[in-house]
C-alpha cells in the first residue's frame, strides 16, 4: 500500500504513554502559506483509553472537502478533547508567521485548559518546534499571556503517521476553510470561497486589479500590478514569502471572526 494511502497509527502516542505521559496532544497548522486570512492550529488530545481511530482518517491534505467535513464530528467524539486556535492577519504582520503559529497554538491549548485538559506532551508535525517560546524578546511577551506550553515532540510527516496529528489537521483545515468561505461573502472579488486565501490565479488577478484588503498579510511580498504584468513574480513562491519575526508586540483585531474552536471535556461512552 502506498505510504500516502495508509491510515495513521497510534504507535508514537503509545510510545509516549509508555514513557509516563497521560494526555498526549497532536497539533498541526493550516494556512501558513496563504496570502490572506488567519493561520490556524488544531489540537487533538488522546489518552490510553482512546479507541480505534475514526474510519477514513488521514492527513487533511489527502482528503476531499466532503470527507474532511464528515470526519470532524467523529474526530471530536474519538478524542479526549479538541480545539482550534487562530492568529489573525494583522497579528501575522505584527509578529511574523512563526510567532503567529505559536500564538494560535497557545490559543488552542487555552481552550482545552479552560475545560481542565492540559496535555503532558504535544506532537508537532515536521522538524521545527514553533510552539515553545524562544529565548528572545518575544518569550516574555507570550508567557505573560499564556502558561508555558507542554514539552514538544516533533515528528516528520506527523500528519500522515500519527492519528492525533491527523485529527488535528482535519479540524484545523475545516475550521479555517469555513472562515474563509464566510469572509468571501464580504470580499467576493478574491475568490476565497474556492482558493481559501492561497495564491490561485483568480486571487492573484484580483490582487493585481483591486490591491490587498484588510484581511491580506500586508507585510508579505504580495504581488503588485506592475510585477504581475511583467512576469517578475513567481506565484509559487508567494506561498512562502513570509517575513521573519518582527520586533513588535501582538496586536488584537476583529478582522477574522472570533471562532477559537471547541474543547470537549470527555467523549461519549468513555
Amino acid at each position: 500500500m502506498p505510504p500516502a494511502s495508509r491510515p495513521p497509527t497510534r504507535h508514537l502516542e503509545r510510545e509516549l504513554f509508555a514513557a509516563g505521559h497521560r494526555l498526549v496532544a497532536g497539533m498541526d497548522e493550516v494556512g501558513r502559506g496563504a496570502l490572506a486570512g488567519p493561520v490556524s492550529v488544531g489540537v487533538v488530545v488522546v489518552d490510553e483509553t482512546t479507541g480505534r481511530l475514526p474510519r477514513g482518517l488521514r492527513d487533511s491534505k489527502l482528503l476531499t472537502p466532503a470527507a474532511r467535513e464528515a470526519l470532524c464530528e467523529p474526530v471530536r467524539r474519538w478524542s479526549v478533547g479538541s480545539a482550534v486556535g487562530h492568529a489573525q492577519p494583522a497579528e501575522i504582520d505584527a509578529i511574523g508567521i512563526i510567532a503567529a503559529l505559536r500564538l494560535a497554538g497557545n490559543r488552542a491549548l487555552a481552550v482545552l485548559a479552560a475545560q481542565g485538559l492540559v496535555p503532558d506532551i504535544v506532537i508537532l508535525d515536521g522538524v521545527h518546534d514553533w510552539l515553545t517560546p524562544p529565548a528572545d524578546l518575544f518569550a516574555d511577551l507570550e508567557q505573560t499571556a499564556f502558561p508555558a506550553p507542554p514539552p514538544v515532540r516533533t515528528q516528520v510527516k506527523g500528519d500522515m503517521r500519527c492519528a492525533a496529528v491527523a485529527g488535528a489537521s482535519v479540524l484545523a483545515k475545516c475550521e479555517r476553510d469555513a472562515i474563509m468561505v464566510e469572509l468571501a461573502e464580504h470580499h467576493p472579488e478574491y475568490g476565497w470561497h474556492s482558493n481559501k486565501g492561497y495564491s490561485a490565479p483568480e486571487h492573484l488577478a484580483a490582487l493585481r486589479a483591486q490591491g490587498p484588503s484588510e484581511l491580506h498579510r500586508r507585510s508579505w511580498r504580495l504581488p503588485t500590478a506592475e510585477e504581475l504584468a511583467d512576469g517578475t513574480v513567481d506565484a509559487e513562491a508567494l506561498e512562502v514569502a513570509a517575513p521573519e519575526e518582527a520586533d513588535a508586540a501582538v496586536v488584537q483585531t476583529a478582522a477574522v471572526p472570533a471562532r477559537a474552536g471547541a474543547a470537549l471535556p470527555a467523549r461519549p461512552g468513555a
